[in-house]
């Protein structure tokens, strides 16, 4: 059995750790009503902004416009990811980390060429000895903004109309909960028609009367349709990461008073032994005189 001072260390030591997780909890859950309140704005807009650019993609001619048109054959691929920067958010990363690795196994045979960029520096730990790196884009997961959204899509917009990726992939979690973070990786680019269904259960109408011309429209349209994507990619990992962490740290928490309170048990047994021990060395020395 342990000494008393030994279990006094190690009580000090949960003390600070319970106080500490907490704290992280704490922050946390501020983070997290910041980050869904933005989500939260985002996301009607989001949903709206999918189901114009469905309709778009499915009304036009592919060739109509770059973003549009699919590369034959289709070579390389490039998978951008989503992470946080920081850890102690439970599996928030490394859930969808497999889940990446998976698929990449799954369709390399579909590709010569699979490369990965990352937002986020989790996923960059874990794929640089993994897979081919192309770009780590640092510091712009903590505080999503639109500017770093559209700088990221400029570039996605560029790798892909010159011909150096014949499709590019999101990776990422989508929020449901603090409890339910969802590995997701879906393509970006091209563009691809979708079913979109109304509330009448009814396809829409393909025919459109273009005002400007649809070459100036899909111009315009397109590529800030595929910058609100991404800034809406961030905003969910932002939520989910935040969400991650504070279900961690209210876990961490809970099991830092079960350990106080079975170390207190323990220490308590600890001092009754020895005062039983120093009761039967005095009796016994007074028998003894």
């Amino acid at each position: 059995m342990a000494s008393i001072k030994e279990y006094n260390v190690k009580l000090a030591s949960l003390k600070n750790t319970r106080k500490m997780t907490k704290t992280m909890k704490m922050v946390s859950a501020s983070k997290l009503q910041r980050a869904l309140s933005a989500q939260r704005n985002a996301r009607l807009y989001a949903t709206k902004l999918g189901e114009l650019v469905s309709r778009l993609s499915a009304s036009v001619d592919a060739s109509s416009h770059p973003l549009l048109t699919r590369h034959d054959p289709c070579s390389n691929a490039l998978v951008l990811m989503f992470t946080s920067d920081k850890g102690l958010c439970g599996g928030f990363n490394n859930n969808l980390a497999k889940t990446t690795s998976t698929w990449i196994d799954d369709n390399r045979q579909n590709f010569d060429n699979i490369h990965m960029s990352f937002c986020g520096r989790r996923g960059y730990m874990f794929f640089k000895s993994r897979a081919e790196v192309r770009t780590h884009y640092e510091d712009i997961t903590q505080r999503p903004t639109f500017a770093d959204a559209a700088h990221l899509g400029e570039e996605m917009e560029k790798l892909f109309t010159e011909g150096e990726y014949d499709e590019i992939y999101l990776a990422y979690n989508i929020f449901h909960s603090p409890l339910s973070q969802k590995p997701n990786i879906e393509k970006l680019l091209p563009i691809e028609p979708q079913e979109v269904i109304t509330e009448e259960e009814t396809p829409f109408s393909l025919e459109y009367i273009f005002e400007p011309e649809q070459e100036e429209l899909l111009t315009f349209l397109l590529p800030r349709i595929m910058y609100f994507k991404l800034y809406f990619t961030l905003l969910e990992n932002a939520a989910g990461e935040h969400g991650a962490r504070m279900t961690a740290m209210d876990s961490a928490t809970t099991n830092a008073d079960k350990l106080v309170d079975k170390y207190t048990l323990l220490r308590n047994r600890a001092r009754q032994a020895e005062i039983t021990t120093e009761l039967t060395e005095i009796i016994s020395g007074a028998e003894a005189l």
